[in-house]
């Protein structure tokens, strides 16, 4: 494997934040199919993370989105990481990977990138070990409720599941699936470090707001 541009920076303080909030891109479900514009709003906005996550997206295509993506986030504080495709995510400068559950295996991507920021889906308490054994630097867990994008999953895991997962490992566990403004508190209630979704935030009226008031969950618990 290549080593990564060296001009990449460092976004490992981002995980101390709570609730750290991420934003996961679906273009499909935006008009024109078009997330740059939200991924400004989130990088303006003061979001953490973004994954993302175009899966079906022609290579070159993905290049361009992740390379603006990455112009957007420029030195602040949000940090851009591509789903799944390690090579896309150290050719833009990128600040990090998020790797599937069935897919490049963390310890694997960490010998060869020791200060890639890495994400991982887990969708039980053996995948959070192993990614968080493997040297995951966070992992997003779920379904925690119903939602039409993780059906193929099982059924939701539920908020029990949640805080067995957050008392499980040493890293940060963002709850995925179904996360409302109204259930938010719920998940960091039961532990959670954070938020990872693609509605809460891609169909927010106003993102600056949402993340305003997610932030104010915390203070409140």
């Amino acid at each position: 494997m290549a080593k990564p541009p060296e001009h990449r920076r460092s976004t490992r303080g981002t995980l101390e934040r709570r609730p750290l909030l991420c934003y996961i891109t679906d273009r499909k479900g935006l008009p024109g199919e078009d997330p740059l514009p939200i991924i400004e709003q989130a990088v303006a906005a003061g979001i953490d993370l973004i994954q993302i996550r175009e899966r079906d997206l022609p290579v070159r295509r993905l290049l361009a989105l992740v390379k603006e993506a990455v112009k957007a986030a420029g030195t602040g504080p949000t940090g851009i990481l591509v789903n799944d495709r390690l090579d896309v995510a150290v050719a833009t400068g990128a600040a990090g990977v998020h790797l599937p559950a069935h897919g490049f295996s963390v310890d694997e991507v960490r010998r060869s990138y020791p200060d890639l920021l890495i994400g991982a889906s887990t969708h039980n308490l053996e995948e959070l070990r192993r990614a968080a054994d493997g040297g995951t630097d966070f992992a997003v867990f779920g379904p925690v409720f119903e939602t039409p994008s993780k059906k193929a999953y099982g059924p939701p895991l539920g908020l029990e599941k949640l805080a067995e997962a957050a008392r499980a490992v040493n890293i940060p566990v963002l709850a995925l699936g179904g996360v409302t403004l109204e259930n938010a508190a719920d998940c960091l209630r039961a532990g959670a470090a954070g938020l990872a979704a693609i509605t809460l935030f891609q169909q927010s009226a106003d993102l600056c707001e949402t993340i305003r008031q997610l932030h104010v969950l915390q203070q409140e618990i």
